[in-house]
């Protein structure tokens, strides 16, 4: 299993949120380049980059910081970028910059067919990108919730052919209370293609607990943020702890 270090980009700079909420970003970073650079060479095997200006814009917002990124860690680990992604030519330019995998989130909500028609244009490389509070999808950078129900959408999903799905729990997301164990083994368990789990990761126990509890219904990662920024969680231990769960 993945543990997946969080960049979250706002105005220029890494920041963690609470709950999805803009104004109560926290600044972990001036140089979001300097901050990727560290997890490769802490050995993370994939890092999740979110435009989150470009998630509320519904347009790429920090495009220029997140091309220098790529330049800079592309070649050593897989990146995961999302926000403000809603049409083909953006994830083109993208997946030709060196990014791995795109996630869809909003975008995929509004018009099932993008995401139907990114998933045949670019086989292997579009994610979906489900964040739910109460089993309910919320959209553009959390700010909207919907009345669609998770399961229902990851199913209709799957069936368009994404590679994965990153499943996000917006009421634990940068609280650091723990992964909403039972919302996101249901949803694994209801579909069949690989989930990443985000939002309340806070301790080595944590880590096990999803390594013991969801990794063998097909959950391949967890994303992880505030709790590494302020020292709650050491990357190379709660990797290891993973391998160790999984008998890697």
């Amino acid at each position: 299993m993945l543990i997946i270090p969080a960049i979250d980009l706002k105005d220029g700079r890494c920041v963690r949120l609470k709950q999805g909420d803009m104004a109560s970003a926290t600044v972990f970073s001036e140089d979001p380049v300097a901050t990727a650079r560290h997890w490769a060479e802490q050995g993370a095997r994939r890092l999740h980059v979110v435009d989150l200006n470009g998630a509320v814009a519904g347009r790429p917002k920090n495009e220029k910081v997140i091309r220098d990124m790529i330049r800079a860690v592309g070649d050593t680990m897989p990146i995961q970028l999302g926000g403000g992604i809603r049409d083909l030519d953006t994830i083109e330019s993208y997946i030709d910059a060196g990014v791995t995998y795109i996630i869809i989130g909003t975008a995929a909500v509004k018009n099932p067919g993008f995401l139907s028609d990114a998933s045949y244009a670019f086989p292997g490389h579009i994610i979906a990108g489900l964040d739910a509070k109460d089993g309910k999808v919320a959209v553009e950078g959390w700010s909207k919730m919907t009345g669609h129900d998770v399961v229902d959408l990851a199913r209709k999903y799957e069936d368009y052919g994404i590679e994965a799905l990153v499943y996000t729990d917006i009421g634990r997301d940068g609280m650091m209370t723990g992964v909403n164990i039972e919302a996101t083994l249901k949803l694994a368990q209801a579909i069949k293609i690989p989930l990443i789990a985000s939002g309340g990761l806070n301790s080595i126990k944590d880590v096990e607990t999803v390594c013991r509890t969801l990794v063998p219904e097909g959950v391949i990662g967890a994303i992880t943020g505030r709790a590494l920024y302020e020292g709650k969680i050491d990357f190379k231990k709660a990797q290891a702890a993973a391998d160790k769960a999984v008998g890697k």
